[in-house]
């Protein structure tokens, strides 16, 4: 690959070679015979990567953002849905599913922590709820929620209710045991943990989340994302059989199935364990530098991304820039009212499984060298 800035934002994120060259085919069919066991692998390694033996994944050209529309799927008028957010992006879901007809009530956590286990056991106490929505990455925050703990509790007290996890910043970089935990729905998409470029939308459904949707007394008010007309398709493809529905992106899922072969080509505890280590590695080089993370303890940290704020004096306009001069993109904040107070840095993907890359090492060279260039002293 030729020099370019490294994208070190928390996704799109960097690609590996095989991933772009995957890229490069000739104009081809959708249903084309050397196309079709394609899309149908890229399923079926998609539930490797989410251990899982009977869910279904959808694998949808759309953005991330896609897969929380699918959730129309299961919601009807008047649904009561509990959100746990924490950031941003746990707060935009709520509105998608609000503009769907969900009652929403919303247990919202301190900036760079999580509700607690006490408030969530406290909510479903009070009321009977049709889905519990996790971010189990937000990433405007880099603030990691227990979906484990929190599935776990959910389906102690409420059998019934689906617990739904946006793992879109979590998917490929964090743990997530899809059958072990009892998830019913993992929305995420190729940019991220996947380390695909961007217009997948990845979704998987648990059987009992596929029973619900069956089983719903309204109809769905969607066209392209109505699973009626996707989960015919997404069969088919795994059967080995072409299907039209609409189109899908060709070139993307032929980058997607060369990414998902390669992360499926060690157990994924091993995935799992090389981001722990790296992100705790570069938490502390972060702290070494006098800085802090918005995530306020290691218990809620990403290993995909970190948020880090800002010291005095310095601005967004200052820092970003400089770093880009130097060949590293990174992100400045999202959070309403707090954007300009902090950034965030990626650590996902081949930056992570590939040390000899030296894509870590270099961000926090240049980290450090900006910061000294503009005044800041640890």
């Amino acid at each position: 690959m030729s020099s370019h800035k490294l994208c070190m934002i928390p996704g799109p994120i960097e690609f590996h070679e095989d991933v772009l060259a995957a890229m490069s085919t000739p104009a081809t069919s959708h249903v084309d015979p050397n196309f079709v066991p394609i899309y149908g692998e890229a399923i079926e390694m998609v539930r490797k990567v989410i251990l899982t033996e009977s869910a279904q994944p959808f694998i949808v050209s759309g953005s991330c953002t896609l897969g929380w529309d699918m959730m129309v799927n299961l919601i009807e008028p008047k649904d009561e849905v509990l959100v746990l957010s924490t950031g941003y992006f746990s707060d935009n879901f709520a509105d998608c599913l609000s503009i769907y007809g969900a009652n929403i009530t919303t247990i919202k956590a301190e900036v760079g922590s999580c509700p607690s286990i006490e408030e969530v056991k406290k909510a479903l106490g009070e009321k009977k709820f049709k889905m519990v929505t996790i971010t189990h990455v937000d990433t405007s925050t880099g603030v990691l929620s227990d979906i484990k703990l929190i599935a776990h509790l959910v389906k102690s007290i409420s059998p019934e209710t689906l617990v739904v996890v946006d793992g879109v910043c979590s998917l490929g970089s964090e743990e997530i045991r899809f059958d072990e935990w009892k998830l019913d729905i993992v929305i995420s998409g190729s940019q991220k943990g996947l380390g695909v470029p961007p217009g997948l939308s990845v979704v998987v459904a648990s059987q009992h989340a596929l029973h619900v949707f069956k089983s719903r007394q309204t109809p769905i008010v969607a066209y392209y994302s109505n699973w009626n007309k996707w989960l015919p398709i997404m069969q088919a493809y795994e059967s080995r059989k072409p299907a039209y529905f609409a189109t899908p992106a060709v070139q993307l899922i032929y980058a997607l199935h060369a990414s998902l072969k390669a992360i499926t080509s060690q157990p994924m505890e091993v995935r799992f364990d090389k981001h722990r280590q790296v992100a705790a590695k570069f938490r502390q080089s972060i702290r070494n530098l006098g800085l802090k993370t918005v995530a306020q303890d290691e218990s809620c940290s990403a290993n995909g991304m970190t948020a880090i704020w800002l010291p005095e004096g310095i601005e967004i306009p200052q820092l970003v820039p400089s770093l880009a001069s130097k060949g590293v993109q990174i992100a400045g904040g999202i959070l309403v009212g707090l954007a300009g107070k902090y950034f965030r840095i990626g650590h996902m993907g081949i930056s992570v499984t590939e040390p000899e890359r030296g894509h870590i090492d270099k961000v926090l060279e240049v980290l450090t060298n900006s910061l000294t260039e503009l005044g800041y002293k640890a």
